[in-house]
């Protein structure tokens, strides 16, 4: 059973670790593609930060319910 409560806690980790990275590297990169439509058309920038806003609540989301599944799987495994 000891074997199980290491490998929950592994995934636990894995899962929180692998989404805030792949939330960070998705938000740098829109935001640097962000800047550069805004440099290229200024007009557009109110309607690009809007998009760009929506987008990172979105990005965040998701990191957030993968953290949410993770919390699941522990207290799930461990309550047991």
């Amino acid at each position: 059973m000891e074997l199980v409560y290491a490998n929950v806690a592994l995934a636990c980790g894995m899962i929180i670790a692998f989404g805030a990275v792949a939330a960070c590297i998705g938000i740098s990169l829109m935001g640097g593609k962000y800047l550069e439509s805004s440099a290229r058309q200024p007009e557009l920038m109110n309607e690009l930060q809007v998009k760009m806003f929506i987008l990172a609540g979105l990005i965040d989301a998701a990191f957030i319910i993968g953290t949410g599944i993770a919390v699941w799987f522990a207290v799930s495994t461990f309550l047991k």
